[in-house]
């Protein structure tokens, strides 16, 4: 055995909601390409098993910074339950004990809180113009119809540092995610992609969300999804500015504050376990 194939990367592994990840410190060093890394680390058979890698590493302008990779390679801006789950780990391994935490990511400046058994998020205000998401269209994409097949979906397009299509469905447990999900991801109306979120309203203050991750597939819960979801309902004027949203995981709470257009999310993260992966 050679030096490369006997080095071994430790890591831990967490979830927010069943959303999982590998937690990987980068502060020292930076592991290889993790482009390749990433889809090994990720694979539920031969490798740890995740939705998402999260690198720690150092930022000069925040408390730490975090990079994300999906588990098929590609890069995340930004990951609402991930960003939970970094700051919980920061806690537990003694890394920082401050109860506010600020990082560094893809998607700009993300301010955490400790609040008990669960962390709060600051992800910031929803990007609504539709170049901005990116989509392609001018202007906000409110409920428009995309052709799917022999078909049309209806979508509503949010970023939250990274892009959201938002379907409104009758039965959110019915509805086909994983067929249309793929479809509306890859679809050419989103040049980079996005991630779909299938929502069905219950009552003003609370929604039922399944959800298709871009470069990853259907996944328990996404935490930026909840915050693209709240803040499609809330502005089609489905719901109020404060929801719960209700995840195959679990259930996540989002909040829009309109007198600062910020969207606050709150939810659990938890360790599962810790281990050392054969490069």
């Amino acid at each position: 055995m050679n030096d490369e194939q006997s080095v071994e990367l430790p890591f831990t592994k967490m979830h927010g909601l069943g959303n999982d990840f590998v937690v990987v410190d980068c502060r020292e060093r930076g592991w290889g390409d993790w482009a390749g890394l990433a889809p090994r680390l990720a694979h539920r058979r031969f490798g740890v098993g995740c939705d998402q890698v999260l690198l720690l590493g150092s930022s000069a302008a925040a408390d730490f910074r975090l990079d994300i990779y999906n588990s098929d390679g590609s890069r995340a801006e930004m990951c609402g339950n991930g960003i939970r789950c970094l700051a919980r780990y920061l806690r537990e391994k003694k890394i920082t004990e401050a109860q506010e935490i600020r990082f560094e990511t893809l998607a700009g400046m993300v301010t955490t809180w400790h609040r008990g058994d669960e962390v709060e998020v600051d992800m910031g205000e929803p990007e609504l113009e539709g170049r901005r998401i990116p989509a392609d269209a001018d202007g906000p994409v409110l409920e428009r119809p995309l052709p799917v097949g022999e078909g049309a979906v209806k979508v509503t397009c949010v970023s939250m540092g990274n892009p959201h299509a938002v379907v409104f469905v009758d039965d959110a447990e019915t509805y086909p995610v994983a067929e249309m999900g793929l479809e509306l991801e890859r679809h050419p109306f989103f040049p980079n992609r996005a991630n779909v979120e299938f929502v069905h309203v219950v009552d003003p203050a609370r929604i039922r969300m399944r959800v298709w991750e871009r470069g990853v597939g259907i996944t328990m819960a996404c935490g930026t999804g909840a915050c693209a979801a709240a803040v499609a309902s809330r502005w089609t004027g489905r719901t109020g500015p404060e929801v719960t949203v209700v995840l195959d995981g679990g259930e996540l709470r989002v909040r829009w504050d309109r007198q600062t257009s910020r969207v606050y999310l709150t939810g659990p993260a938890a360790k599962v376990f810790e281990g050392r992966f054969h490069l």
